[in-house]
């Protein structure tokens, strides 16, 4: 996978086996990053990547000269995947380790984005939406495949890609 914009655009990272993981394309990475784009300021802005699986992400992030971001992951055959992408830049995100769901009730710190991309057919949307209410204080950006209960959150756009959707949520 490649970095697709900004001050690490080209950089490769390894991906995790899609057995585990499912990767987030290079086109919706850039489709996502160029919508955020016309909505905050980077600079001014902090990243949570809730369910981070290569990291790649919160890198995207940091690559494009968001203030700070945080990584979230727990599965044991993908943090030395993650670790070892994090390694190889400077800044990288902040990586926590953990079940995002317990983790997000109990953070302090607000974020201006927040990105969750669950394994698909979870069935845990509706709860990592309601795990970042305390956190979030601008976005909140859901990849999807199935229909999602948004109550509590405005739908401010929606874009498809191929078979999944990006919902970008306000409080």
């Amino acid at each position: 996978m490649i970095i697709t914009a900004g001050k690490f655009k080209g950089q490769k990272i390894l991906a995790p086996d899609e057995n585990i993981t499912r990767p987030t394309l290079s086109k919706v990475r850039m489709g996502i990053f160029n919508t955020l784009q016309s909505m905050i300021d980077f600079e001014k802005s902090s990243f949570l990547d809730m369910y981070a699986g290569s990291g790649i992400m919160g890198l995207e992030a940091l690559s494009r000269n968001f203030l700070h971001a945080c990584a979230i992951e727990k599965h044991p055959k993908v943090l030395p995947i993650i670790k070892s992408n994090f390694k190889k830049f400077d800044p990288h995100p902040k990586l926590i380790i953990g079940d995002s769901l317990k983790i997000t009730k109990n953070l302090t710190d607000k974020f201006d984005v927040i990105y969750i991309d669950p394994p698909y057919f979870s069935e845990i949307y509706e709860q990592s939406l309601n795990a970042v209410k305390n956190i979030s204080s601008n976005l909140i950006i859901l990849e999807h495949v199935v229909p999602v209960d948004f109550s509590g959150y405005k739908l401010i756009k929606q874009k498809k890609y191929g078979d999944k959707y990006i919902s970008f949520l306000g409080k």
